[in-house]
């Protein structure tokens, strides 16, 4: 790997315009600059450019590391490209149901290289769930001519969708073909290329669909977003010009993030693809029983940047402040780490550059922020900063209006990042898109400095998660709950807040899992009640009224569940489905005489 002597960031200049309707409009004065159609176009230069070096490195238990090239990943991507259109299966997406892995890269840029749609799909509604009816539901909307699952855990999933009179050709890796008698394997499917691979690639336009990527549901039932070919050519040029470190030194990244979501599948793969770099998949997580796996990928990947979310970083901090020679495998090449997907706590970001600080490394902290509607990113910090709510500024290309929407200000988007709309959903259109042509996120934001745009937008949560107290006072939960989490000092893991029309925030908390023990059936010990009291008492000491401290807590036992949308695979918490599926814990933390396992200020 090459080291840049290009600056990390380039200068923002961001300017501000304030229309006669009360709106703010926030653009960068640098231009977007020309790029190719599609991140197709980049793989496929890049392969040609450097096809000796290392693109892909999976996990291989037992054996290591399995590795594919630029041009042995090129090569299987033109012949699946040619199975696919000989077999007929050009025409319909391609339904991913299995996780990240080399046969979900190969397919993905097999389907893309000749304009067929890729549908990846949260793991989740696979496995974690009996009745598969979201599965099903998607399927449906999406009509898939190919449906791929790599192993044999699939087989209920793949029955839901793909079974007998569907029409729909099921794709397995070969250790699963015994499971699936009916399916084809990669070497089934795999022809001798023809010149029809690199026509149908040259036919690309900006407006071919690249992707179907449905969202999460954190807030609503999952959508299936459109993202076209520009929009994720455009957004790795934004990204391109504000990291200018990267034309010439190809990123290395260790990643375990689902392919099924924006942050990984578009804006982490896509950072690898356009600029010829590695990835590392990481068979770890950020869980008590998979940490330890990324702790020991990282001495290996040696990553250039890191890319996760706050759960895990949450996780992977602990291992790294007691273990010299993890941080240092973790800092030695590190140019940046950086997080998306949730508020990092204050506290968490303290930690992480104190750990730098104490190993020597020049590292930098930085986030952006964005959704599946904006490929992701459309804003960035690409300059120093030291609170972790500061989102950055716009993308070149990108415009932000600031709208006053419930006593906030609604961040919307336009540009050519930004999605078309939902894949048979037209009537969408006219509530998540103004009459200005800004995508309506549901997330608020404020200035950091209201002289200077170029200081860039604090985090104030999303709009559909804010509650109001019985006195009229909105919750703020985008932003109470991180300083929560900052004040517990490593003790909780996560939070919901709770209080809705009354008096008082009080919040139904998970505790880190070494200290399960210490609250048997949710009852903390005398010394963690006091530890936890003290969290509360700090929190209320930084200032506020009633809707910026929390006056109890009650920890939950069971975890957040994915399989009922209590919790995306990136970690990310949904307030409101976690207070609606469990309405008897939130009865007993807001009890007017709350039982002995409650924390009270």
């Amino acid at each position: 790997m090459t080291t840049s002597s290009l600056p990390t960031f380039a200068e923002p200049s961001v300017v501000r315009e304030d229309t006669p309707d009360g709106r703010v409009l926030l653009r960068s004065t640098e231009p977007l600059r020309e790029h190719p159609v599609s991140v197709v176009h980049d793989f496929r230069a890049n392969a040609e450019a450097h096809p000796d070096r290392l693109l892909l490195a999976e996990p291989d238990p037992g054996w290591g590391w399995d590795h594919a090239t630029w041009g042995e990943m090129r090569t299987v991507v033109d012949r699946l490209a040619q199975g696919l259109i000989e077999r007929g299966l050009d025409d319909r997406p391609v339904l991913i149901l299995s996780g990240n892995s080399r046969l979900h890269l190969a397919v993905t840029l097999a389907a893309m290289t000749i304009g067929t749609p890729v549908v990846p799909v949260s793991v989740a509604y696979s496995l974690q769930t009996g009745d598969h009816t979201k599965l099903r539901a998607m399927a449906d909307l999406v009509e898939p001519g190919l449906v791929v699952a790599e192993n044999p855990s699939f087989l209920a999933a793949v029955t839901a969708v793909a079974g007998p009179g569907s029409g729909r050709t099921v794709l397995v890796g070969h250790q699963a073909a015994d499971s699936f008698p009916d399916a084809i394997t990669p070497d089934q499917l795999v022809a001798p290329v023809t010149d029809e691979v690199a026509r149908r690639c040259a036919a690309l336009t900006r407006d071919t669909v690249a992707k179907i990527l449905f969202t999460s549901g954190s807030t609503a039932q999952p959508k299936g977003v459109i993202n076209t070919h520009g929009m994720l050519a455009a957004n790795q040029q934004q990204i391109r010009q504000v990291w200018p470190f990267l034309d010439d030194e190809p990123p290395v990244l260790l990643d375990w993030l689902p392919w099924s979501h924006t942050f990984a599948g578009n804006h982490d793969v896509n950072l690898v693809l356009s600029r010829g770099g590695t990835l590392y998949l990481d068979d770890g997580r950020p869980s008590p029983d998979l940490v330890a796996r990324t702790v020991e990928n990282l001495r290996e990947a040696r990553p250039t940047i890191y890319l996760s979310v706050p759960a895990g970083y949450a996780a992977l901090l602990p291992y790294l402040e007691t273990d010299d020679d993890a941080a240092k495998a973790f800092l030695s090449r590190l140019r940046l780490g950086f997080f998306a997907a949730a508020a990092l706590p204050q506290g968490l970001w303290d930690r992480l550059t104190a750990l730098a600080e104490r190993h020597g490394s020049s590292m930098t902290m930085t986030t952006s922020w964005g959704m599946t509607e904006t490929s992701p990113a459309a804003t960035t910090a690409h300059f120093p900063i030291t609170r972790s709510d500061c989102l950055g500024v716009p993308l070149p290309g990108v415009e932000i209006a600031l709208v006053a929407r419930d006593g906030k200000q609604e961040l919307r988007v336009r540009g050519p990042n930004v999605t078309p709309g939902y894949h048979r959903r037209p009537d969408l259109a006219e509530t998540t898109f103004d009459e200005h042509g800004f995508f309506c996120t549901g997330d608020a934001v404020a200035l950091v400095d209201e002289d200077d745009p170029g200081a860039g937008l604090l985090f104030r949560g999303r709009l559909a998660e804010d509650f109001k107290l019985a006195s009229g006072t909105f919750v703020s939960v985008g932003t109470l709950r991180p300083r929560l989490l900052s004040a517990a000092a490593g003790l909780i893991s996560d939070a919901v807040l709770c209080g809705e029309q009354g008096d008082h925030v009080a919040a139904l908390v998970w505790l880190r899992p070494e200290l399960a023990a210490r609250a048997p059936q949710g009852v903390p010990d005398e010394g963690l009640r006091a530890d936890l009291r003290a969290a509360l008492t700090r929190l209320a000491d930084e200032g506020g009224g009633a809707s910026q401290r929390v006056e109890r807590l009650l920890v939950l036992t069971e975890p957040a569940e994915l399989g009922a949308g209590e919790v995306t695979d990136k970690g990310y918490v949904n307030q409101r489905a976690v207070r609606e599926r469990r309405p008897a814990d939130v009865s007993r933390l807001l009890a007017e005489e709350p039982d002995e396992a409650v924390v009270v200020r």
